[in-house]
């Protein structure tokens, strides 16, 4: 049996402003954007150089416990991980794109790491693996 995990579900705000900030902040590529009817869209982005389809679908939140849910999907951790292969190239680009930054970098046992937020709080590892 071949199994991978495709998608992860990222309940957002808003489809526009999460592509915004996906594609011109973390430079995701937008993959899909396609209009389901009744104000939902199958919206997928996707890291640099990902291969296996691994990406976000992002949910536009519409009731009110989805709401409440946006950005507290970790429940305050770092929940999503966003692996690359020269952290020290990444990581001063993606500052001067805004992105938020919640500590200096660190070595680590397993790699080199700094935590970030998404634009609505969520936690992230950069992060290289050693190895």
């Amino acid at each position: 049996m071949n199994q991978r995990l495709a998608l992860v579900t990222l309940i957002v705000r808003s489809y526009d402003e999460a592509i915004a900030f996906y594609t011109q902040v973390l430079g995701f590529t937008l993959e899909s954007d396609l209009d389901m009817g009744g104000g939902k869209r199958w919206v997928v982005v996707t890291p640099p150089g990902a291969t296996g389809g691994s990406g976000l679908l992002l949910a536009e939140a519409k009731t009110d416990e989805e709401k409440a849910a946006v950005g507290q999907q970790g429940a305050g951790r770092v929940w999503l991980f966003l692996h690359t292969d020269d952290f020290w190239r990444d990581y001063p680009v993606l500052q001067s794109r805004g992105l938020k930054f919640l500590e200096t970098p660190r070595s680590e046992a397993y790699g080199h790491v700094a935590v970030f937020e998404d634009l609505y709080g969520n936690k992230w590892d950069l992060l290289e693996p050693l190895g």
